[in-house]
């Protein structure tokens, strides 16, 4: 049995890519792969895959979709807009473990 990574980003969040083509774009994170350590970004590391006609896409053609991004090259965006390093502590009120901006100091919700 392995153990469950631990990533500083989840689904939801609001990245930017700080690495490769794609490098100073933002967006938000669909989906994660944990075990490979990669993340699908919303409008970002765009592919372009060609497909035959099916039920889908009944004209076929190329598409364009978003491609995994490896989590070492995303950087989760605070509020105040800036991209950030991730840091956890105990949340005094709820005494739960809680994700925090090293560079405000706030809690990301």
């Amino acid at each position: 049995m392995t153990m469950q990574k631990k990533l500083n980003i989840r689904k939801g969040d609001t990245v930017m890519i700080i690495a490769g083509d794609s490098r100073g774009q933002q967006g938000k994170v669909l989906r994660i792969d944990a075990d490979k350590y990669k993340a699908i970004v919303e409008g970002v590391n765009m592919v372009s895959k060609h497909t035959k006609p099916n039920a889908k896409s009944p004209q076929g053609g190329i598409i364009k979709k978003e491609a995994p991004v490896h989590i070492s090259n995303l950087k989760l965006v605070d509020n105040s807009g800036k991209p950030t390093r991730i840091g956890r502590r105990l949340d005094p009120k709820t005494e739960k473990l809680v994700r925090y901006s090293k560079k405000s100091g706030e809690v990301i919700k």
